[in-house]
């Protein structure tokens, strides 16, 4: 490949020696007496190779190349000095101010070509990077783009998945039923919520889908259908009794959900479910745990209880079996279903909230109610964690006032 090669020397001959020799390999010869003249050629084409004298009046080689490494240019220009100077103190100087490489004078044709084949390498190997890098650039660029858009759509999906959990709070005269629920990423596998059974049974729920993401925002888009307030008609835990609705039992919804799952889903995907159904006239509630974190009593005084043995998560095991959990809520008394994003919250050391700290953040929001409960325990939450959660937070609230 021919390359464009700028002779900078003030004698003349030299130049025409050098002009000469190098034209005899293909390459295109511009010529320059001075540094200044060689600045202002560069200036209006930049060469490939410089081949310039370091002794020269006015602006010397040196100079030179020290002016030409502070100008733009698109691609690199190789710089050969030519000098008399051997002293090791002086050569480092040259490459220190930019130099490439050296000729000592008299120049031998021979060594010359060989000096420019291997600028000639190093300017092949810069011209591949850059072009990589441009490629390079004009993917991340178009990935880039992909990233903002599929942003775009988390965000708006986030939206919506919020917009699943309607109401985070409903009155039901003598119990009141709060939500929480705080995605850690765009869109999460967390959600709860709750609906009316009849005038006197409500149900309310939490689940923790498997995973992070789109797959598991999917996963509660279905199960929110499953679980639905809105259309008792599509409601598991409902069964249609007459002109009105009556509760399928906590073990038999868990058996059921797992059982849709396994053989209709065929996903990969499971999760875990807390479900209990709250009689709101005498406080006896049923539950079902499938591996979701122990639901909480705690009871007026303050003290916390915590229910249930595990159980198999839904989706997991083919014929699984669950246990219906009872328990008295007395006035002033709460349940507390949450997901493991609260337990498994972990402190800037690693270690995990746990069972007992969870315990110890209620008692200290034992006073308040409601919202301002959920509040407190967030604020406590984000205090332990210095406020970063790596998996989805969620939880519902139940607060019974006692017997009318």
């Amino acid at each position: 490949m021919a390359r464009r090669i700028l002779v900078v020397d003030d004698s003349r001959v030299q130049r025409k020696i050098l002009a000469s020799q190098i034209a005899r390999s293909g390459h295109r010869v511009t010529e320059a007496g001075s540094g200044e003249e060689a600045l202002e050629i560069c200036r209006r084409e930049a060469p490939d190779v410089v081949i310039s004298d370091w002794m020269m009046p006015g602006m010397s080689g040196l100079d030179f190349c020290k002016a030409l490494r502070e100008l733009e240019f698109d691609g690199y220009i190789y710089f050969i000095l030519l000098t008399s100077k051997t002293e090791t103190a002086e050569v480092a100087l040259g490459l220190d101010i930019g130099a490439d490489d050296f000729l000592t004078k008299p120049v031998s044709g021979d060594e010359l070509r060989a000096r420019i084949a291997a600028g000639e390498r190093i300017l092949r190997v810069e011209r591949e990077l850059k072009d990589k890098n441009r490629l390079l650039k004009t993917t991340l660029d178009q990935l880039q783009s992909l990233y903002d858009s599929i942003d775009r759509d988390l965000i708006e999906a986030r939206k919506l998945q919020q917009s699943l959990v309607r109401e985070r709070f409903r009155s039901f005269g003598n119990a009141d039923v709060t939500l929480l629920l705080r995605p850690s990423g765009h869109v999460g596998g967390d959600l709860v919520g709750f609906f009316q059974i009849s005038a006197s049974r409500i149900g309310v729920f939490s689940i923790d889908v498997s995973g992070h993401g789109i797959t598991s925002a999917l996963m509660t888009a279905r199960l929110a259908g499953f679980m639905s307030g809105n259309s008792p008609e599509q409601n598991l835990a409902l069964l249609q009794t007459g002109a009105g609705y009556g509760a399928r039992p906590p073990d038999e919804l868990a058996g059921l959900l797992n059982r849709i799952v396994l053989s209709e889903m065929k996903t990969e995907t499971y999760f875990t479910l807390a479900y209990a159904e709250v009689d709101l006239a005498t406080g006896q509630v049923s539950m079902v745990q499938a591996g979701h974190p122990h639901p909480i009593v705690q009871r007026a005084s303050g003290k916390v209880e915590f229910l249930g043995r595990g159980g198999f998560p839904i989706g997991l095991v083919d014929d699984a079996r669950y246990e219906v959990i009872k328990v008295q809520l007395d006035a002033g008394d709460r349940l507390f279903l949450m997901s493991d994003g609260i337990t498994e919250a972990p402190d800037p050391d690693g270690r995990e909230l746990g069972a007992e700290g969870l315990a110890g953040l209620m008692h200290q929001c034992r006073g308040r109610q409601g919202d301002a409960f959920m509040q407190s325990l967030m604020m406590q939450l984000d205090a332990f964690s210095g406020g970063e959660f790596p998996d989805d937070v969620s939880a519902a609230l139940i607060e019974f006032r006692g017997r009318p």
